[in-house]
Formats: C-alpha cells, sequence, structure tokens
C-alpha cells in the first residue's frame, strides 16, 4: 500500500509539476512610421527703405513705414513728394501646405548709420502679422518700421550695418 501511496504520490507529483509550470513571458511586435513635412524657410526678397525725407529744425518726428508701404510722419519730419523709393521689407516664406507659423520680429530699436549719424529703426509690424498660415508652399511676408528722427537731422543716406531678423516658426 505505501508503494502504491508513494506511486501515487509521484504521479501527482509529476502532473502539479507540468500544470505548475506557466508562461512567464510574451512576445508581440509592432510597426513604426514618422512623417515628415517640408522644412520652413525665409528668403528676404526686398529690403526695407524708408525713402527720402525731411527733417526739421523744431523738433524730433518719426516716419513710419507700414508693411503695406504706406508713410506717415508725426512731429518734425516731412515725407517729400519726391521721396524715392520707399518700401517694406519683403520675405518669402516657404514650408508645408496648409502648416501655421508663428512670426517674430526685432524687439530692440535697430540702428541705420551715416558715419557717425545715427537712427533708429522701431516698433516693427508684419503683415501677415504674429502668425499666418502657409498656403500652395509659400507665402509673401511684409515687415514695416517707424523711423526715429532727431530735429536737425544731419543729411545723408543711412543703412543698417546688418540686417534685421525676422524669424519664422512652425506652430
Amino acid at each position: 500500500m505505501k508503494k502504491k501511496l508513494l506511486s501515487l504520490m509521484v504521479a501527482f507529483l509529476a502532473i502539479a509539476a507540468g500544470n505548475a509550470v506557466a508562461q512567464t513571458s510574451g512576445n508581440a511586435s509592432a510597426n513604426a512610421a514618422a512623417g515628415l513635412i517640408t522644412p520652413i524657410a525665409i528668403t528676404k526678397t526686398v529690403d526695407m527703405n524708408f525713402g527720402t525725407l525731411g527733417p526739421s529744425g523744431t523738433g524730433n518726428g518719426t516716419l513710419k513705414l507700414s508693411p503695406s508701404g504706406m508713410r506717415t510722419t508725426t512731429g518734425g519730419v516731412a515725407v517729400l513728394a519726391n521721396h524715392g523709393i520707399s518700401t517694406p521689407a519683403v520675405f518669402d516664406v516657404t514650408g508645408e501646405d496648409g502648416y501655421s507659423f508663428a512670426i517674430t520680429l526685432p524687439t530692440i530699436p535697430f540702428v541705420l548709420i551715416n558715419g557717425a549719424q545715427v537712427m533708429w529703426a522701431t516698433n516693427f509690424t508684419s503683415f501677415p502679422s504674429g502668425s499666418a498660415v502657409i498656403t500652395s508652399g509659400q507665402i509673401a511676408l511684409n515687415v514695416g518700421a517707424t523711423l526715429n528722427v532727431a530735429m536737425n537731422q544731419a543729411p545723408g543716406t543711412y543703412t543698417s550695418l546688418t540686417p534685421f531678423p525676422v524669424t519664422v516658426n512652425y506652430n
């Protein structure tokens, strides 16, 4: 009987041991994908030109050049009838059709010089302003600013030593 009981226990342990071996790991696989869009780029096509203006001897003034090219003055500066060429800066922004992007303009005054004489461009504005959406792969970006003209500003041609920065980034 002991032998039978022992045989029965060995058989039971063998069966129990076989059932006790459970799966301790699993295995699966997945695919990966990524979509790439056209990189955003900006290229200057036209430099900003405030045109020709006349300072006064009675006070400081400003000449505002809008992104559409309109010029308005305040204080001691006048736009001349034969003012030469005045244009906002024009940039070509290219990228992925239908994607939104942010526009960053200079926030600090930008200097224009004529020898030792200086004038400051401030309050940069753009059209479109703040952000825009690329359509058909490209969009024009016009940038204007306000030129600060001192009383009795010395005559001459004032230019920037370096270009002012305009940055675009996908939203």
